[in-house]
């Protein structure tokens, strides 16, 4: 069972996400911020990041550097209320991006491509 760790400052989203994803089959746990995500990265040990872009004090885009230059395999999926991101060159270091909605459908497709690919690379 693939492990995902939903980085989001919302709670709404985490609780909605965990739901909709342990539901699918995956072990879910969630952080409400990228304070020290490097070092639960390390010891949770996902397989894959869901990562809002935009949270108090901590941009999204700075964390999925940080994921990459340490953790370069790791999917992750980036999620925002935004598409102005797409023209941050940061952004092309992720998987796969979402806008964020209340229909996770196509959430959990990326989710379910992203460690298809990280399997199909391993």
């Amino acid at each position: 069972m693939a492990k995902i760790l939903i980085v989001d400052d919302e709670e709404h989203i985490r609780y909605l996400y965990s739901e909709e994803l342990s539901e699918a089959g995956y072990e879910v746990i969630t952080a409400d911020s990228g304070y020290k995500l490097m070092e639960r990265i390390e010891k949770e040990k996902p397989d894959l990041i869901v990562l809002d872009i935009k949270m108090v004090g901590y941009d999204g885009l700075d964390l999925l550097q940080d994921i990459r230059n340490k953790y370069y395999d790791l999917p992750v999926v980036l999620c925002t209320a935004y598409d102005t991101f797409k023209r941050d060159m940061k952004s092309i270091a992720a998987d796969f991006y979402v806008i964020k909605s209340f229909d996770l459908t196509e959430l959990k497709n990326k989710v379910a491509m992203a460690l298809e690919a990280a399997a199909g690379s391993n």
